[in-house]
């Protein structure tokens, strides 16, 4: 299987994402809808085949590949949060106009470069920071009268706890029930307070 990727190379693989964003984004835009890159998981290569959208630099080019303002971006701090060199707090006030969708979660990087899942507020990510990065963001879409000021976020991953160890085996690991009600709890909470203290 991996050998039919052997002709693509980072290059390539920007030059294809170029022509599909070329052809579906005036649908898009056409149609009100915002399409939302989401980062490379994890942000580094993989059995060899490249990755394009590990970096902040990545996120800015596929933004300038074709200019629209259906193309956007998903900011999920889990998947930039396992480069220590992802300023995560600075992609927001650098690139926020065009993030349209926000998955909020944090790892635990460790100094050989092993990383695993953290809770919300623990970790690697300085979330109270990327919080308050993504509220002034959404208050500066206010002010120039977006329609879309609102940023779309949900908590990403969770672990199990309590009665997620006696429900069916999840179909899609990582996402239990009580868990992530937990990180949006602790995320809502952030959000409220950090909001208090700009007001």
């Amino acid at each position: 299987m991996l050998a039919r990727y052997d002709m693509i190379d980072a290059d390539r693989l920007r030059k294809h994402l170029r022509l599909f964003l070329s052809a579906v984004l005036p649908t898009a835009e056409n149609a009100g809808v915002r399409l939302a890159i989401h980062p490379d998981d994890p942000p580094f290569r993989v059995l060899g085949l490249p990755r394009i959208v590990s970096t902040e630099a990545d996120l800015r080019a596929v933004t300038e590949m074709v200019e629209s303002p259906a193309n956007g971006l998903c900011y999920c701090t889990g998947s930039l949060s396992v480069r220590a060199d992802n300023d995560l707090a600075g992609i927001v006030r650098r690139l926020g106009a065009r993030i349209h969708a926000v998955h909020l979660r944090s790892v635990q990087r460790e100094a050989d470069g092993v990383f695993y899942e953290a809770n919300h507020l623990e970790g690697s990510v300085d979330m109270p920071a990327v919080v308050r990065a993504l509220l002034e963001e959404q208050a500066c879409r206010q002010r120039r009268g977006r329609r879309d000021w609102r940023v779309a976020l949900r908590p990403d991953h969770g672990h199990m706890m309590l009665d997620d160890f006696h429900r069916p085996a999840p179909t899609c690991p990582g996402y239990p029930i009580i868990g992530r009600l937990r990180g949006l709890a602790e995320l809502r909470g952030l959000q409220v307070g950090i909001s208090s203290a700009l007001n």
